[in-house]
């Protein structure tokens, strides 16, 4: 089948410029100032003019040449068959740390598609690899100043990096940021830590590469692999202990003074995991930089407990009388039952019954919330003390949907337990909301799956 010319538009808002030039739904996008319009980065360098001209092509085959004169940020109103305005890119490395290669079969299909797609990380905040740009995306990303780019480093030594990623290709990291940095494009970066492969002298060559790129490059999380239970014929991973957790955290702090007495931030920061599985306390708050790599783990723990006393501090003693109760995942457990006791102090008739899940569906080691699955939260609920209603975190859920990872709904998880499910966006504000019944507030920690497309 032929494809198409130019992108179908499906929405047009109401009030809009696009409405006012009577665009329409089904009509389709051809040029902007005589240029085809490849994705959404073209279409919004081209539509930042104060003038400009655009081709329509209606249903009946008829080309409209619309000049439009407006504000320079003010949007035209049109809408898309996608974010991307074109086919998503799949990664095409094979990292011996892949999440998605440890999940089970018979998942929905969005949880296996691999993007390593550079224009996601400008939309969604995706970290890709820069191995799947060819010089022509380098180009557009300089010319168009795109930014914040968020990358997924792993390792600066560039044989291992192409070991790590399984890719020939994968050695020039250092290269590709160099001339980010020289177009003073911002940058995030990220480091899937892996026992006894990119850690230890590897950790430190790879800080020390990357803190050449401030202040352009703004935050480098490092952050533990994560080990699920469907690793056979994997390359063999584990996870770290409690020792090695000490050592990563240890190395990361020494940086973090040795930059900040430079620069004025401290850049490197461990995730909130390493933190937990090596028993020391969380850094405070300073020390986040602005909290940079919340999508990482790098914080959410202490902003979460921040909010809470700062939304506490507002609330006046109260008698008012609940029982409810609270699930997560068993990394954050223990500062829960800590934000429980605060809470019980101001509202002491008030009883949560909070509960950590095991991770039955990917294995033990997985304990974060993000990935509790419907049927665990069944399983380990079912017969358990829940009062009139059971609080989960959003971030159990896929983005703007009510699915579990394992396909089951909030509806089939309530019907089981035979109780109502509130779900509380991921704030301190909105959890003690939540928990007093004053209903759920956004709040800025408010996350995603990295591992699945939001579209």
């Amino acid at each position: 089948m032929e494809k198409k010319k130019g992108h179908r538009i499906t929405a047009v808002d109401p009030g809009s410029i696009a409405e006012e030039l009577e665009i329409e739904p089904e009509d389709r996008l051809l040029f902007i100032d005589g240029q085809e319009i490849e994705d959404i980065f073209d279409y919004r360098f081209y539509t930042g003019d104060t003038y400009l001209e655009m081709t329509v092509l209606k249903p009946d085959g008829e080309e409209w040449l619309l000049e439009i004169e407006k504000d320079p940020e003010e949007d035209l109103g049109l809408h898309f068959e996608n974010g991307l305005m074109d086919e998503y890119r799949s990664c095409r490395n094979r990292c011996v740390f892949c999440f998605i290669d440890q999940m089970p079969p018979g998942m929905r299909e969005t949880l296996y598609f691999k993007d390593d797609d550079s224009r996601l990380s400008f939309l969604q905040g995706n970290y890709i690899t820069l191995t799947n740009m060819s010089p022509r995306d380098m180009e557009r990303i300089i010319r168009f100043h795109l930014a914040p780019i968020n990358i997924s480093v792993h390792t600066t030594d560039p044989t291992l990096r192409c070991e790590m990623l399984h890719n020939r290709f994968a050695g020039d990291i250092l290269e590709k940021m160099q001339a980010l940095y020289e177009a003073e494009i911002e940058m995030n970066g990220q480091i899937v830590l892996c026992p006894g492969l990119n850690d230890g002298a590897q950790l430190e060559r790879s800080i020390e590469d990357l803190s050449r790129f401030l202040p352009h490059m703004k935050s480098l999380s490092v952050v533990p692999v994560g080990i699920t239970k469907y690793r056979d014929g994997l390359y063999p991973l584990r996870t770290f202990d409690k020792k090695e957790a000490e050592t990563v955290i240890d190395q990361i702090e020494s940086w973090q003074k040795k930059l900040f007495d430079r620069h004025g931030v401290h850049f490197v920061h461990a995730s909130d995991e390493f933190y937990i599985l090596a028993g020391r306390p969380l850094p405070e708050e300073t020390r986040y930089d602005g909290y940079l790599q919340l999508e990482n783990g790098v914080g959410m723990v202490r902003l979460l407990l921040n909010e809470v006393r700062e939304a506490l501090a507002d609330q006046d003693k109260d008698e008012r009388e609940a029982e409810l109760s609270l699930a997560t995942g068993l990394l954050a457990e223990g500062y829960l039952r800590e934000v429980l006791r605060w809470i019980r102090e101001k509202f002491p008739r008030i009883t949560v019954h909070l509960y950590g899940i095991r991770n039955d569906f990917f294995g033990p080691s997985i304990t974060v919330a993000g990935l509790v699955t419907g049927g665990d939260l069944i399983a380990q609920l079912k017969g358990r003390p829940l009062g009139s209603r059971l609080l989960l975190p959003s971030v159990m859920l896929r983005s703007g949907e009510d699915v579990f990872l394992d396909d089951i709904t909030v509806g089939q998880v309530e019907k089981a337990l035979q109780v109502p499910i509130d779900i509380v966006k991921s704030s301190g504000n909105a959890l003690l909301k939540g928990i007093i019944g004053e209903g759920p507030v956004q709040g800025r920690a408010e996350t995603y799956r990295p591992y699945e497309n939001k579209e």
